[in-house]
Parts: C-alpha cells; sequence; structure tokens
C-alpha cells in the first residue's frame, strides 16, 4: 500500500526538458534505466570502495556498493510503502561522482580544485546527470525529474552556505530547494548507504585479515549476532560463522531503521511528500541506541581498516596518481581525448580549463588513472603488496 506521504510519479514536478511520456514506465522508473544505462553507471565497476580495484576480485566496488544500496533501499521502501522506483534511482546515482581511488582519490581533486571553486562527489554526480552524459539527440545530461535530481543533491540533508560550484551552476537553472530536507525516498537511499556500507566493510576488513572474526565478535551489536549463531549452530564452520553472524547484523540495521522510521512517521503524521520535505529534521535514520552502538564499530573501523598501515600506504600511491595528473593535463590540455579537447577550445579561462580537467580525471577509473600516469608521467609503481 502507497502512503500519503509518498513521492508520486503521477504528481512528479517534471523535467527540465519537456519529453513524451512512457506508456509502459513512470517517471521515476526511467530515471532509473537511464542511469543503469549510463556511463558513469558502468565505470563503476572499476572504482575503489575502500580497497584499490586491482587489489582483489571479492573486495566491493563502487559498483557493487551501489547494487547494495539499492537492494536495502527497496527492501526499507517497500515496508514504509514508499515509491521504490524513486528510492532505487537515488540509491544507484548516489556514488556517480566519486573519483578513481575513492574519497582518498576525492580529497586529493578536492585541494588541487581548491583555487577553482573545490570538488564535492555528491555535487560531481548531479553534474554527471545533468551535463557530462552525452548520449540524447535534445539534451546534455540523462534530463531525469526534479524529485531525482534533489535526491541526488540533498539525500544526506539540506545543503547550505558556500555551495560546490557544480551544485550552484545547476540551481542557476532549476530550484532544487536545497534549504529543505530530500524526500523520504531520497532519505531512505541515505540510510540505506550507511547500513550497505557498515555491513560490508566489515566483510572486506575479515577478508584482508586486518582484523580478526573474534575482535568482531566483542564489539556492540555483533556480539548478539555471533551468539546467536553459536547458539543455533554449535561448531559451525569458521567461513560459514561469520556470514551468518554478518547477515544478522545486515538485518538488525535494517529493521532498526524501519521501525524508528514507522515510529517517527506515526508521530508526525505527513499527508504528503512535501510534509516530509518541510518536517525541519531527517526522518529516516537510525534509532538512538543503534546510532550509538555504530559510533563504536566505526571507530574500530577507522584505526583497524580505514588506517591501517597497509591501506594508507596504498592511498599514498594513488593520491601520487591524482596529484600529478591534474596539472599534466591542465598544462598539457592537448593529452585529453579528442571530445574534451573540443570543450577545451570553447573556455576562456584557467578556472574553466580546471573544471574540465577535473571532470575528466573524476571519471577516471582506477586502472585507467594508473595507465594514464605510467603513459604521461611514469615513474610510479602501483602493486598490491601492501598487505
Amino acid at each position: 500500500m502507497t502512503a500519503a506521504y509518498a513521492s508520486d510519479p503521477g504528481a512528479s514536478r517534471g523535467r527540465l526538458y519537456d519529453e513524451d511520456g512512457s506508456t509502459f514506465r513512470s517517471c521515476f522508473q526511467r530515471d532509473r534505466d537511464r542511469i543503469i544505462h549510463a556511463s558513469a553507471f558502468r565505470r563503476l565497476k572499476h572504482k575503489t570502495q575502500v580497497f584499490i580495484e586491482h587489489e582483489g576480485d571479492y573486495f566491493r566496488t563502487r559498483l557493487t556498493h551501489s547494487i547494495e544500496v539499492a537492494q536495502v533501499a527497496r527492501t526499507i521502501s517497500g515496508a514504509l510503502g514508499l515509491n521504490a522506483e524513486l528510492t532505487e534511482a537515488v540509491a544507484l546515482a548516489h556514488d556517480l561522482g566519486h573519483t578513481p581511488f575513492g574519497h582518498t582519490g576525492e580529497d586529493a581533486l578536492s585541494e588541487l580544485m581548491s583555487p577553482y571553486g573545490g570538488f564535492d562527489h555528491n555535487a560531481q554526480a548531479l553534474r554527471i546527470v545533468t551535463a557530462l552524459e552525452r548520449h540524447y539527440a535534445e539534451f546534455d545530461g540523462l534530463n531525469l525529474t526534479w524529485e531525482t535530481l534533489e535526491g541526488i543533491a540533498k539525500h544526506n540533508g539540506p545543503v547550505s552556505g558556500d555551495l560546490p560550484w557544480a551544485l550552484a551552476e545547476y540551481q542557476k537553472l532549476q530550484d532544487l530547494e536545497l534549504d529543505t530536507f530530500a524526500s523520504a525516498e531520497a532519505q531512505v537511499a541515505a540510510i540505506s548507504d550507511d547500513v550497505a556500507y557498515n555491513h560490508h566493510d566489515l566483510h572486506d576488513g575479515l577478508r584482508a585479515e586486518l582484523f580478526s572474526t573474534d575482535e568482531l565478535a566483542e564489539l556492540p551489536i555483533l556480539d548478539a549476532c555471533f551468539a546467536r549463531v553459536d547458539e543455533l549452530y554449535p561448531g559451525l564452520n569458521y567461513y560459514r560463522r561469520r556470514h551468518e553472524a554478518l547477515r544478522r547484523f545486515f538485518g538488525v540495521l535494517v529493521e532498526d531503521v524501519i521501525a524508528d522510521a514507522q515510529s517517527r512517521l506515526t508521530e508526525l503524521g505527513p499527508e504528503s511528500a512535501d510534509d516530509i520535505r518541510r518536517a525541519g529534521l531527517q526522518i529516516i535514520r537510525f534509532s538512538p541506541p543503534i546510532f550509538e552502538d555504530l559510533k563504536v564499530l566505526r571507530s574500530f573501523l577507522f584505526e583497524r581498516m580505514y588506517r591501517a598501515p597497509s591501506v594508507v600506504a596504498m592511498r599514498q600511491q594513488v593520491t601520487q596518481v591524482v596529484r600529478d595528473l591534474f596539472p599534466f593535463f591542465l598544462n598539457h590540455p592537448e593529452n585529453l581525448p579528442k571530445q574534451w579537447r573540443k570543450d577545451v577550445e570553447e573556455v576562456a579561462s584557467e578556472v574553466a580549463l580546471a573544471r574540465i580537467v577535473s571532470d575528466y580525471i573524476a571519471g577516471m577509473t582506477d586502472r585507467f588513472a594508473i595507465q594514464c600516469h605510467e603513459r604521461f608521467i611514469g615513474g610510479l609503481e602501483i602493486s598490491a603488496s601492501g598487505r
């Protein structure tokens, strides 16, 4: 049953460029499908989540992460009576703007772009779907609905202060009401991101042998999950035991979000999607006890995984790749691919050129960035021998 506060595709605020509607798909379904078929979405296959893409076949990439986020988002959306297609569209698009090498690459590019308006991966995702995907005859971008663009821009909450330049540029064309919260569907996509990475980063850390199963079994939430598995399956194989415990941990997070959201929605009593936007607080989130427990888990992951010596060493190497490529292309734009050189010919300032170079580097996969570095600069060997 669809809730009163769900986003209604029939009442969408529409697209920047008018199009005829589909005979068999809602506008949000078309948004989701366009995102899946976008070049930027395919490139997520070879972009870092935590471990650099070439370090192993079993680690998550941005693509597998995005698929996991979408799965969680559809589950929560369905339980709350929301529009599953809009939720999935935002979930699948939320990481399109990530650079090669994950947050490490983003930090490097953000520093390099500081004189030219900065860099932000959420704003870059919006730029990709509104300008950089160039496949359609009548417009640049994917011409997504207002609701999907709103969700991409502010699924983590209102955006205020000095806007990232890419977001500020689009805001001139279409007001995304950045000072309010997003729809319930976009909020579900945001919390699903948290659920997914809290779960799969534990999986990946175990596979990388950065910590042990016994250490996880002593952490909040996980201690009860392991105890339940041991009660049900005494003597279970090591790998199956940890998988069963992490599966239950995953379920605890999803069920907590649903139960807390149902309670908040009952208290608020929203009668429309706009009531959610004007509520003045994030409606879809973890309950306070689970949120506090997750702080402990995140602290553990920061110390044992994200700041592990082998991970830090790899990040230093790939940071240098971005730091070298940016000034190279800025000073030698003739080495950009043909379609990018055409854009360069039309700019008249260093700022505009820097933004083109930033767009190009941000769109690279891990492997392509490394190959470009070897081709144009050389002298830096990236290996997976850190662990």
